[in-house]
């Protein structure tokens, strides 16, 4: 484990603009204040919540009184919501250095988000592939600009080794229940989000890409998953307490591969700056060539232009 303290060992982020999804609440809020007190040009806070996105702004601020920040409202579940944040997000901007993809539900009921895929891999994968790819342009002409270190950070999570024996289920995307139960469902969109990273990487090599596990950390995911199941509202209380860290320890994976310089492009980090393989699924770059081509072919109407 890499010793890291966001305090003395995030540089100065000076003209930088860190897009940062579900940045309202949990890892993506302490991120935000983390990297808020190195002096960023811009913050912005993506979050499906008016409400809270703005409450978490004022949180910041009153800790770091001169950082800046923009609200962009967005909900991942819905890629018309998804492609107006990146219309208003590239229309108030020049530039992008950083997009942490940070945002996400866990073991949620059945459900299918606003254009009818299974709720965890709409929300989790699909809502944040069409952020990245409309805001991937401008990235990349950051990325040309003298000094630059342009990075994507995915979240994921050691429950991508739950995933389906075949890893992704394409066939059933559009289906609320299948994979059949909501701990695989959450595994098979935290596989994507590893080969997701892995395949643009690959193709993106003027950008650093990682994904990032946080760990086992005490956040709204674990309160959402307690309501949906009793076997977790029974047991998952303990096993975090015992195993859980708080947010502030929880945050620093994300902020270490989004800052620091020993990142490498298309690696899977675990807490904190731990370069793992993760499982065979997770290293099948031949299924991350076929996620990739899936999720492109879901992007061909002209809704999904800019």
């Amino acid at each position: 484990m890499i010793s890291f303290n966001p305090e003395t060992d995030i540089l100065d982020l000076s003209g930088k603009v860190i897009f940062i999804t579900g940045g309202n609440a949990g890892l993506g809020k302490e991120a935000a204040l983390q990297i808020a007190k190195h002096n960023p040009s811009k913050i912005i806070i993506g979050s499906r919540d008016r409400f809270k996105g703005l409450a978490a702004i004022d949180f910041i601020t009153n800790i770091v009184p001169n950082a800046k920040f923009q609200f962009i409202q967005m909900d991942l579940a819905a890629l018309s919501s998804v492609h107006a944040a990146a219309k208003l997000f590239l229309s108030t901007n020049i530039r992008l250095d950083i997009l942490m993809n940070n945002a996400g539900i866990m073991a949620v009921p059945p459900g299918l988000t606003a254009d009818g895929y299974e709720i965890q891999f709409g929300t989790n994968h699909l809502g944040h592939a069409l952020l990245t790819r409309l805001l991937l342009p401008l990235m990349l002409v950051t990325a040309e600009q003298p000094g630059s270190d342009v990075r994507i950070i995915n979240l994921t999570s050691d429950s991508h080794k739950r995933a389906p024996v075949e890893g992704i289920q394409f066939d059933n995307l559009r289906s609320a229940d299948q994979p059949s139960t909501a701990m695989m469902r959450y595994g098979q969109s935290k596989l994507a989000n590893i080969l997701y990273a892995k395949e643009l990487a690959k193709r993106y090599p003027s950008i650093k890409i990682a994904a990032v596990h946080p760990g086992v950390v005490k956040t709204d995911l674990q309160v959402t998953m307690r309501k949906s199941f009793l076997l977790a509202r029974l047991l998952a209380p303990v096993f975090t307490y015992f195993v859980g860290v708080e947010v502030e320890e929880g945050a620093h994976n994300q902020l270490w591969a989004a800052t620091a310089k020993g990142v490498k492009s298309g690696e899977l980090y675990y807490p904190v700056g731990q370069s793992v393989e993760g499982t065979e699924l997770a290293r099948n770059m031949d299924l991350a060539a076929e996620l990739w081509e899936w999720t492109e072919k879901r992007f061909t109407g002209s809704e999904y232009k800019l």
